[in-house]
C-alpha cells in the first residue's frame, strides 16, 4: 500500500489505465505541464507526453466535443472540466449527445469516455465555483455517476470508469483533494454501483456520498460517545448505478435513516433515494426518512457562512434527535 492524497490517486488511476490501454488519453485545460489547477494530474505529462495528455484552450464545449468524437472512433478519453459548475456551459454535448449516442445508434457507437470535474464546496470559492451538481448528471438517462470519498476509491472507481463502455461523470470533491489514505500500488479496480458499509450499527442508518461521508462518520462517533447509540454508515460511492439493496438491508436492521447530502435540498439525490425506499422498503421504516442537505442558496464565499449552509455534524445530530 502507498500513502496517497486524494488528488494523487486521480493521477495514479489515469497512469494505470494509460499504461495498460493504448487508447486511453487525458484532455482538458491545464492538465498537462501545469498538472491541473488542483494538481490532480501532476506528473502525467512528463511521464506520457503530449500524445496522451492534451492541454486545451479554455473552452468546455471544445473539450467535450473533442472527447465525444474521440470516443466515437475507438479512443477512451478522460476529459477534465475544471469545476463541475462549468458543466452548464457544455451540457448540451453531455446530456443530448454523449448520453444518447449509444441508444440512438442501436449500440453501434459506444461512448467509452469519462468526464472528471471538481465538485462541491468547503474551500470557499463562492457561488459559481462551489456547487454540488451530481444530481444534474443523475437526472440524465445514459450517464453513469460516480463520487468517491477516499483516495483508494478514487483509484479503483476511476479505473473502472475508464474501462466502462458507457459515459461516466466522475465527481471529485474538491475539499477532499488533500486527504490522504492507503491506496493499493498494484492494478486496482472497484466495481461501479457497489456501496460500502464503513461502520456497522443497529440503531440508525446514515447514508452519505463523497464529502459528506466524513460528516456521517464523525456524527456516528459523536452519537456513540454521547448517547451510546450505534449508527451504520454507508458510502454510496455511485449514484448511477445506485446500490439501493445495501441501504435496504441496513434499513431493515435499524428502522431509521438519515441521508447526508451536499446537493441543495430540492431534487437532490437523497430525494430519489427516499422515493425508492418509500416504495420498496416502507415496512422497514420506524420513522420518517430525514435529509440533511445544503441550503437552497448560492453558496457564500465567507467560510463561516459556507459552513452554516452546508451539512455538518451538528445539523446531522439535530436531525437524528428528531428521530
Amino acid at each position: 500500500m502507498a500513502q496517497l492524497m486524494y488528488r494523487q490517486a486521480v493521477a495514479a488511476a489515469i497512469a494505470q489505465e494509460i499504461e495498460r490501454d493504448p487508447t486511453v488519453m487525458l484532455i482538458g485545460e491545464d492538465v498537462g505541464a501545469g498538472g491541473g489547477v488542483f494538481k490532480a494530474t501532476e506528473g502525467l505529462f512528463e511521464r506520457f507526453g503530449p500524445s496522451r495528455i492534451w492541454d486545451t484552450p479554455i473552452s468546455e464545449q471544445a473539450i467535450i466535443g473533442t472527447a465525444m468524437g474521440a470516443a466515437m472512433t475507438g479512443i477512451r478519453p478522460v476529459a477534465e472540466i475544471m469545476f463541475s459548475d462549468f458543466l452548464a456551459t457544455c451540457w448540451d454535448g453531455i446530456a443530448n449527445e454523449i448520453a444518447k449516442m449509444r441508444y440512438m445508434t442501436g449500440g453501434q457507437v459506444c461512448m467509452p469516455l469519462v468526464i472528471r470535474c471538481a465538485n462541491g464546496g468547503g474551500v470557499h470559492f463562492g457561488a459559481q465555483h462551489s456547487q454540488a451538481v451530481e444530481n444534474w448528471a443523475m437526472a440524465v438517462p445514459g450517464l453513469k455517476v460516480v463520487a468517491p470519498s477516499t483516495p483508494a476509491d478514487v483509484k479503483g472507481l476511476l479505473a473502472a470508469a475508464i474501462r466502462d463502455d458507457d459515459p461516466v461523470v466522475f465527481f471529485e470533491q474538491k475539499e477532499l483533494y488533500a486527504q490522504t489514505g492507503e491506496v493499493p500500488e498494484d492494478e486496482y479496480v472497484l466495481p461501479l454501483g457497489q456501496a460500502n458499509v464503513l461502520r456497522e450499527g443497529a440503531d440508525l442508518t446514515l447514508v452519505a456520498l463523497a464529502g459528506t461521508v466524513k460528516t456521517a462518520l464523525e456524527t456516528a462517533e459523536r452519537l456513540a460517545a454521547d448517547v451510546g447509540q450505534e449508527a451504520e454508515v454507508i458510502d454510496l460511492r455511485c449514484l448511477v448505478p445506485l446500490d439501493v439493496q445495501t441501504v435496504k438491508i441496513s434499513l431493515a436492521k435499524t428502522g431509521r435513516l438519515v441521508i447526508v447530502e451536499e446537493n441543495p435540498r430540492p431534487l437532490g439525490w437523497g430525494a430519489e433515494l427516499t422515493s425508492i425506499l418509500v416504495e420498496e422498503a416502507f415496512d422497514s421504516l420506524d420513522a420518517p426518512i430525514i435529509r440533511v442537505t445544503t441550503e437552497p442558496i448560492p453558496l457564500p464565499s465567507s467560510p463561516t457562512l459556507e459552513r452554516l449552509a452546508r451539512p455538518g455534524v451538528e445539523r446531522t445530530l439535530e436531525a437524528i434527535r428528531r428521530l
